[in-house]
């Protein structure tokens, strides 16, 4: 699977522009149709059986997908001591030794302007000096990385950020074999005076097969929908909500009394309350809504958790500029190419 079209797909960009016709869709469509009914009625057998093969070609490439699930699934257990080791560090519950700390750095020195390594230097010298405050892991590891990723900052308000400080892990299970595809965020907390749940969840159910109404249109798995948790918030810290107080006049009386009601108010924490599509279908702001939910969380599942030290440090949004840099450059490529056959 190509990671640089997963990493577009998740961060909601799309790919290569493509050639835009002036043509309604619908007209397009009509026009399409009405060229193929024009063949020759032999012709439409033949075209009639390779759509049949095409079809039986989407079933195979969903089984193709189900195997690569399972792929995932069996090395996500070969990857979880690395990611078990990782998430001891940072929390301080494991110093790491001389040699696991070895890192060639001279090449990264050497890019550093003069200045710079100079300021460097100053700071870690202060730093070594300040042995007494020598702070526990890596500290507000994991909101660093929420306010340097984009799509995660556009969602983190200023009241998220003390609950954040206590986010010690993140981790993604896959479904076991034999259950319908699905995958899990866990965000697990240290114990703080916000909430008193451990772990955090959000599952999101997959589908890998072709549309019994449109099968053509199969490309992988896609996420059908998803499921949050219950917050068990102590009282008066819920940062999902804020407390509005209204006076209200007594029609017979004229008394006023102050009343107070809870509001929602914009919080990380309402990815863990996602809205739900109705039966009846769905407007367009739900369904922005919904894909954008369903983008973030293949974003932590294919990007965030496998490469967070990367985030962390930065070096990761530099690998993803230079991917929507690329797009943008072979998307004014196809399209000068488009100009140029029209003449």
């Amino acid at each position: 699977m190509d990671r640089k079209n997963e990493k577009s797909e998740a961060k909601g960009k799309g790919g290569n522009k493509h050639f835009q016709s002036d043509k309604p869709e619908g007209f397009l469509q009509a026009e399409r149709t009405l060229n193929f009914h024009l063949l020759p009625k032999t012709v439409k057998r033949r075209v009639y059986a390779l759509k049949r093969l095409q079809l039986q070609s989407a079933n195979i490439e969903a089984k193709f997908y189900e195997e690569v699930h399972e792929l995932e699934r069996k090395y996500a257990g070969l990857y979880q001591p690395n990611f078990d080791k990782r998430r001891d560090i940072v929390a301080g519950a494991v110093e790491p030794t001389d040699e696991e700390c070895e890192w060639q750095s001279d090449r990264e020195e050497e890019e550093l302007a003069e200045d710079l390594q100079k300021k460097a230097a100053l700071e870690e010298k202060q730093a070594d000096s300040a042995g007494a405050d020598d702070p526990r892991g890596v500290p507000e590891f994991w909101l660093t990385i929420f306010k340097r990723v984009d799509m995660l900052a556009e969602m983190l308000q200023e009241h998220d950020e003390p609950i954040l400080k206590h986010l010690q892990d993140i981790t993604v299970k896959f479904s076991e074999p034999g259950q319908p595809m699905s995958f899990t965020l866990e965000f697990y907390f240290e114990p703080n005076s916000y909430f008193s749940n451990t772990v955090l969840t959000k599952v999101y159910k997959m589908k890998s097969e072709p549309d019994a109404e449109d099968p053509f249109s199969f490309e992988g798995p896609e996420i059908i929908d998803c499921e949050g948790c219950k917050i068990d918030w102590h009282k008066g810290k819920d940062v999902t909500v804020r407390i509005v107080k209204k006076k209200q006049k007594h029609k017979g009386r004229g008394t006023v009394r102050t009343v107070t009601k809870e509001v929602p108010q914009e919080s990380f924490f309402n990815f863990f309350n996602p809205e739900k599509a109705s039966p009846d279908g769905m407007d367009v702001d739900l369904d922005f809504t919904l894909t954008t939910d369903f983008e973030i969380g293949h974003f932590f599942r294919e990007r965030v958790i496998p490469r967070a030290v990367l985030y962390f440090t930065g070096e990761a949004l530099e690998d993803d500029e230079s991917y929507e840099e690329e797009d943008l450059e072979e998307g004014e490529e196809e399209t000068i190419m488009c100009h140029s056959g029209s003449g």
